[in-house]
This record gives C-alpha cells, structure tokens and sequence, in this order.
C-alpha cells in the first residue's frame, strides 16, 4: 500500500513553489553554491530537492522526460504538476535522473540552437552528496574567481560531456544536481575541472 505522505505536494503550493523557484534561480546564478530546500519532501522515485523542482517548475506545457529510477514518479508527476511525461529525452524540457542507474548520454537531450539556446533540456539529477565526495573546480559566470563544489557520485559521463561544453555554446544543458533536500545548480557557462 502506498502512503499518501509520499503523495503529499507542497504544504502551501503558492508560496512553497515560490521559494523553490527563487533558491533554483538562485542556485543557478551562484554556480557550486548549495542551497537547502526547506519546505521539500521526497516523492515516489525522487529526492525531496527533486520533487520541490518538479513542483516548482514543471506544467502542462513541460514535457519531463524520466530515467528507469525515476519512471515511479510519473503519477505524481501527472498529479501535482499536469506534465506530460516524453518517451524520448530530445523531447523533454525537464529530464529527472537518478545517477546511481548511470545516465544516457548527455547529448540525447534537447540541445537547444545557435537561435535558440533556450530550447535546451534541464537535467535534475540526483547524486549520492552535495558538500562531500570528489572535489570538482567550477569557473564562469557567476564566480568571484573559482570555487570548489564537492559531488559524490557524479556520472563520468557528465563530466566528460561538460569538457566540450565551451565548443558547443550557446547550445548545451543546464543542470541543477540534488541530494535529500539540497541543491546546486550548474548552468552551461560554468567551467568545470575534475
């Protein structure tokens, strides 16, 4: 039997998803900094920082795509937010990942154009930790001068993806990465070295 906790949205949908929404902008203007969510709560398939960005971000015009670990979520998903889950990552807006199964490859999503960079997927991914693990060196907009962001359990294939990242600009992902109620983002200006 399925709790209804674990059906629950936000406490006070209007100004919850507006909070979330404010530490997401946040989180991507001041790249490597973690932010906490306190008002989240995990999801079937999805930690809590997970599911406050869906809740916050995702509607009916947001086509999500879903990795294997986090296929559960997709009723949830449909509930809360009325968002049409994609059969194929190039057709997401918003793509959930859980890097524990791995991650398909990053150039499987909506890349976006030289016109349009905004036609670009974002990928919230799930990590082991934010604020432990391996130390990775982050550069760009949005940094004094650098910072080091530590990960546990970032997907190689990630970070291979990131080092062509300046090739491709304007065009690329932004990602925010999740752990519990925590929350980094990393938009595609960011430099990354491992």
């Amino acid at each position: 039997m399925i709790s209804t906790e674990n059906l629950r949205g936000f406490d006070d949908p209007v100004h919850d998803s507006q909070a979330c929404f404010r530490e997401a902008l946040e989180a991507l203007a001041r790249p490597g900094s973690i932010r906490e969510l306190s008002s989240a709560r995990p999801a079937p398939g999805l930690c809590a920082a997970a599911a406050a960005l869906a809740l916050a971000l995702a509607d009916h015009d947001t086509p999500l795509w879903l990795s294997a670990a986090t296929q559960v979520a997709a009723d949830y998903l449909r509930f809360h937010c009325g968002a049409p889950i994609a059969e194929r990552p190039s057709e997401a807006v918003f793509a959930f990942l859980d890097a524990r199964e791995g991650m398909p490859n990053p150039l499987d999503f909506a890349q976006g154009s030289e016109t349009y960079p905004d036609a670009s997927a974002t990928l919230v991914l799930t990590v082991e930790a934010l604020g432990e693990g391996d130390p990775l060196e982050l550069s760009g907009p949005g940094i004094a001068e650098r910072v080091t962001l530590k990960v546990r359990g970032l997907p190689p294939a990630l970070l291979d993806y990131w080092r062509d990242a300046a090739r491709r600009f304007p065009r690329g992902l932004d990602v925010f990465l999740c752990s519990g109620k925590r929350l980094c983002g990393l938009p595609r200006t960011t430099r990354i070295e491992a």
